[in-house]
Parts: C-alpha cells; structure tokens; sequence
C-alpha cells in the first residue's frame, strides 16, 4: 500500500504535504498506526468490539435522542450554532 505524491505544477511543498496527509488519512494509515502503537490483549479487543456494537445498537434503536435538528448549528443552538456569549449571542 504505497501511496505515491507527484507535485503538480506551480504547487508548493505544503500544498504537497498537505496532500499526502489527507491521502493517508483516507487510507486510514493514522488510525492503523495509533491502533498498532501499543500491544493490546485480545480478550481486551473483544470487549472493545462488544462496547461498539452494544453503543451502536443503542444509537439505532433511539434515533432522535441522539442527534440535533438539520436547521440546528453546532451544539444545537439554533442558526449558526454556539458562540462565547458575545454581543450575538
């Protein structure tokens, strides 16, 4: 799994890295390489599995619980979401 970066024309170094960061990202390198960085026990990723599936069965069977209107921003505060109580707010 070689992920291979040509620089486009007229492309800086950042613009290159920045490329390659969001390639390994979509190839889920970052995730394999903090998942493998320590030993971990499989009785201990058994139980990880099963608190996974026991979260997303509960997320499916209360489905409105969990998530916000579409018209809410963020932290569902209505249009435009939070804010630090500024004059806005």
């Amino acid at each position: 799994m070689a992920i291979r970066i040509k620089s486009r024309s007229g492309e800086t170094t950042e613009q290159m890295l920045r490329r390659f960061k969001k390639l390994c990202e979509k190839e889920g390198l970052v995730k394999d390489i903090k998942r493998k960085e320590f030993y971990e026990k499989p009785s201990e990723r058994n139980r990880r599995t099963v608190r996974k599936a026991i979260a997303r069965r509960i997320r499916e069977s209360m489905p409105m619980a969990f998530k916000t209107k579409k018209e809410d921003g963020p932290r569902g505060r209505g249009p435009g979401g939070g804010g630090f109580g500024g004059p806005r707010d």
